[in-house]
């Protein structure tokens, strides 16, 4: 990340995936996020008949064996060609959740042009940070099922492969021929923004010159469901999937429970315009903190979050007035947009005429450890088309929120040239991530 030191490497962002609920592209999903459309449905993936919440942010018509919109050969031109970023036979091998994960990895990558400058990278130079928060939970229900009705040795020995978190990381490093730092963090709904924020870090301090980065979740299942819907998170507009989720809004009920993978492509400035590449944004700044206070609720005020968002601020070198656009994490629930929002309205005071907030969960739920980069990838978005996408179903802002003078982008999204943009993301435990990202300048 940038600060006020000369030293200190820059950090450009060269490539975007995803798969998300509104597309299984980047630019399926961008698409979606600038009209308003909902990604959010009615459960298919198992009988919800019973469970107060029966709707979800569900990824679908995703062929995770589908061929890739180009060959690429990551290990050089000398190499064979990769067709497809899974085989069939790969697909049972890994959980859900890897799946998608290496579906906008590899979009991602594309989309940054790195593979025909391959022969011309280190690979020890390239790592990789793909948080994801739960892990394959669809998978541990399915083959817990499967010991109780036939025994031990009709468990798969594929099963530890497919539910350990890290192994999206590991896999897309095998696949990319990235050598350089493997991790996955897991920090719950801040995951994939604390990935983003480590790996640039990582980055910046000089351990790596390109990372893949960003984060996956795959938990619509009938525990995580039944679960959250027991602790009364979950919106119950059955009836109106597409309307449920309504960060905001004065009738929201709580939030949706989502899938989806968003990967971005980090590289050090200098070495991204060597090789002549399309520099989408500067990943500016990172903030994290923790708000000790509570397992499951915000802090009154969200006070770790006013912190964390200063600090990304701080390290970037950056007045608040200079932010255009708050991509915030506003959930849809009850109490935690208000104090979010009243964060925001704290840190950005000074500028909070002229400032945009708003909240994409409105039509992609909630991704979990895939949250924080959804929310950067809106933020990106932003910088890079000049629209800011809207909050969705905000049809009557609650009074509280009302009251804080914000502009919440409501129903439609804004064309507006956006010179930088915070993104939040926040997370059981009291865990916070945010980051700053601005056109690239000189």
């Amino acid at each position: 990340m940038a600060t006020s030191s000369a030293s200190v490497r820059r950090v450009g962002i060269t490539g975007v995936g995803a798969v998300t609920p509104c597309g299984t592209t980047a630019a399926e999903t961008s698409a979606a996020l600038v009209s308003g459309r909902s990604g959010i449905g009615r459960i298919t993936r198992f009988d919800a008949t019973g469970c107060a919440a029966q709707l979800a942010g569900e990824v679908r018509n995703y062929d995770p064996a589908r061929p890739l919109p180009v060959a690429i050969r990551p290990r050089g031109q000398g190499s064979e060609p990769v067709l497809q970023a899974l085989t069939q036979k790969d697909v049972k091998k890994f959980g859900r959740f890897t799946h998608l994960g290496i579906g906008a990895a590899v979009d991602a990558y594309i989309d940054s042009g790195l593979d025909a400058h391959r022969a011309t990278l280190a690979p020890e130079r390239m790592g990789v940070n793909l948080g994801v928060g739960l892990g394959g939970l669809p998978e541990m229900e399915a083959m817990h099922d499967t010991w109780k009705s036939s025994g031990f040795r009709k468990i798969s020995p594929f099963f530890i492969i497919q539910i350990a978190p890290n192994l999206l990381a590991g896999q897309v490093s095998l696949l990319l021929d990235c050598r350089g730092s493997n991790m996955s963090v897991a920090s719950a709904c801040a995951t994939s923004g604390h990935a983003l924020g480590e790996a640039a870090a990582t980055i910046a301090r000089g351990d790596a010159d390109v990372m893949i980065a960003g984060g996956a979740e795959s938990t619509v299942t009938p525990l995580a469901v039944g679960a959250f819907a027991q602790m009364r998170a979950l919106s119950t507009r059955n009836d109106a999937p597409e309307k449920a989720s309504r960060p905001y809004d004065r009738d929201r009920d709580g939030f949706v429970l989502s899938e989806g993978a968003v990967v971005f492509v980090l590289e050090e400035l200098e070495h991204a315009r060597r090789r002549g590449a399309r520099i989408v944004a500067e990943l500016r700044g990172y903030g994290a903190s923790a708000d000790a206070y509570h397992l499951s609720s915000l802090a009154p005020g969200a006070e770790g979050s006013a912190r964390s968002m200063r600090s990304a601020l701080a390290r970037a070198g950056m007045e608040p007035s200079e932010i255009d656009y708050v991509s915030a994490h506003a959930t849809s629930t009850p109490g935690g947009d208000g104090e979010e929002a009243a964060a925001i309205a704290e840190v950005f005071a000074a500028n909070k005429a002229a400032l945009h907030v708003s909240a994409v969960k409105s039509m992609t739920g909630h991704l979990l450890g895939g949250a924080g980069a959804m929310g950067m990838f809106a933020a990106v978005l932003a910088i890079r088309d000049g629209i800011i996408p809207p909050t969705i179903n905000l049809e009557n802002v609650d009074p509280a929120c009302a009251q804080l003078g914000l502009n919440f982008t409501p129903n439609v999204a804004v064309r507006k040239p956006v010179r930088a943009a915070l993104a939040n993301s926040f997370g059981f435990g009291g865990t916070n991530a945010s980051l700053v990202v601005s056109r690239v300048s000189e």
